[in-house]
């Protein structure tokens, strides 16, 4: 059975196809930026609808499908920003509408862990989730997910964003600040772990405040070096209470190749398994969505309405 994924929760459209039979086909996306300053979220709905044709074109070209090949189609409902949201959903249903087939609405974060948990070949992991919009640690639990602690402000690509925007760097975002941290070193900042809860907006408010003193690699560095410590205490206490044997990083951030090493340096002293999806699978994309949406093709909703503000709990399981 062939799914086509469409993710438009924020600045990126992705498509994917998924074979149930060959696993994913295809992976096409292209990501809204600027140089300085944040996103306006129309701006990147309208980049979008620029897109969606060459990306759409490009999916199935590569999939070696045929557009009336197409079986089901999955789009991300929700979290993330309404106009974007909306445009993929548009897309999704004009689509389905085409060619008669099954709409599939999906949780974004969901697909982030599927997608991770099938690369990795991970089967009942403690997940760390972190993205821009969330950071979480999560189990699954009967038929959802269930938060075992979270950010008590903004997710952390999030907050690794305002920090790049803070110090006026051309490309603002968590790759510009990875490649400066190679070249920093340390200065204290704000720790802030409860439990296994964490908060990052006071790292970000120290930062705004030392920056015209400190070399923007030492604030990059420090950042991560606070922030990612921060993460892998929570996780190792979420270790300790669950017994989970299996450890599963996702999400945008997870491309960071400190982070992944410094969760796997934890796995490993607590002799767990370690798993992460490649970096084009962790960043927002379609063949994620293509693959939780055949994943739930059995299980239609007639709900297929956006969902900006959609928490992981409410997404229910109705497969293994």
């Amino acid at each position: 059975m062939i799914c086509l994924g469409i993710e438009s929760t924020a600045h990126t459209l992705g498509i994917g196809v998924y074979d149930s039979k060959t696993g994913v086909k295809s992976n096409i996306y292209k990501t809204y930026s600027k140089k300085f300053g944040g996103m306006k979220p129309s701006d990147a709905a309208d980049h979008h609808a620029q897109e969606f044709d060459s990306i759409l074109k490009e999916a199935l070209n590569k999939a070696k499908v045929k557009f009336n090949e197409i079986e089901l189609v999955s789009f991300s409902q929700g979290p993330g920003l309404a106009p974007c949201l909306r445009f993929g959903r548009s897309l999704a249903v004009y689509i389905s509408s085409k060619l008669n087939v099954p709409l599939i609405p999906v949780h974004h974060s969901v697909a982030h862990i599927e997608i991770g948990k099938f690369f990795s070949f991970l089967e009942d992991p403690l997940v760390i989730y972190v993205s821009g919009g969330n950071t979480q640690l999560l189990i699954k639990k009967d038929n959802s997910y269930v938060v075992l602690g979270e950010t008590l402000d903004i997710g952390l690509g999030n907050a690794i964003d305002n920090v790049a925007r803070d110090l006026e760097l051309e490309v603002a975002h968590g790759g510009t600040i990875e490649k400066l941290a190679l070249e920093g070193k340390y200065i204290e900042l704000p720790y802030v772990v409860k439990g296994m809860d964490f908060s990052f907006t006071g790292i970000i408010t120290k930062i705004n405040q030392i920056k015209s003193s400190h070399k923007n690699e030492d604030l990059a560095y420090s950042l991560q070096e606070t922030s990612f410590s921060m993460l892998c205490e929570a996780a190792e206490r979420a270790l300790m209470i669950t017994k989970k044997r299996e450890v599963l990083l996702c999400g945008g951030v997870a491309q960071n190749k400190r982070l992944q090493e410094m969760v796997s340096l934890m796995c490993e002293e607590n002799n767990v398994k370690f798993g992460v999806a490649p970096n084009e699978f962790n960043r927002d994309n379609g063949a994620m969505i293509s693959y939780l949406g055949y994943l739930k093709h059995k299980n239609t909703s007639e709900n297929n309405e956006i969902k900006p503000k959609y928490r992981i709990e409410e997404f229910h399981f109705w497969f293994s």
